[in-house]
């Protein structure tokens, strides 16, 4: 009988770790701050739509006002850059350089959210890649981050790989 019962624990498990069986973990929420962005308040909520519809181990939420998020996001006339400070934390700068020049809005936010979730920059890269950022072009309108992309974040926040978040990024 014990070992019948260790053998169904183990192998549920098993299950779990490879995902056969159910979530082993609820997804990690993280909040963000926009007020420094009001103008581009409508392209966040479209960015964060496509993050929480692609992923499922991380969600991304509005913080409530008097609380601390997560990450912020401000506007500025320079080009757009995130600095993340750790998995899910940082500051996101959505440049109205690149704005002005007419690539996506939602494209640029997304695009900067990944840096906060984990991803690095994939340049050169084609428009399939929401990581190439400018180099997908001008006229580039996916705001959607590929198979790859979304996998590497379902493992960061899983906690089965480690983000490489020493670096400066910039540009969407």
């Amino acid at each position: 009988m014990f070992l019948r019962k260790t053998v169904a624990v183990l192998a549920g498990a098993a299950a779990l770790s490879l995902g056969v069986a159910g979530t082993a973990q609820a997804a990690r929420t993280i909040t963000y701050d926009s007020t420094g962005a009001a103008q581009y308040e409508s392209d966040i909520t479209e960015a964060v739509k496509v993050w929480n519809g692609d992923v499922k181990n991380v969600q991304i939420k509005k913080a409530a006002p008097g609380t601390r998020a997560n990450f912020t996001i401000v506007s500025d006339p320079g080009w757009p850059r995130a600095q993340p400070t750790t998995l899910g934390n940082g500051k996101i700068w959505i440049g109205k350089q690149a704005v002005d020049q007419g690539y996506s809005r939602v494209r640029i936010v997304a695009h900067e959210m990944g840096h906060i979730l984990g991803l690095p920059d994939v340049k050169p890269g084609p428009c399939s890649s929401l990581m190439s950022g400018s180099t997908g072009g001008v006229d580039c309108p996916n705001v959607h981050p590929n198979a790859a992309e979304k996998a590497r974040v379902e493992r960061l926040f899983a906690g089965s790989a480690k983000a490489d978040l020493t670096e400066s990024v910039d540009a969407a």
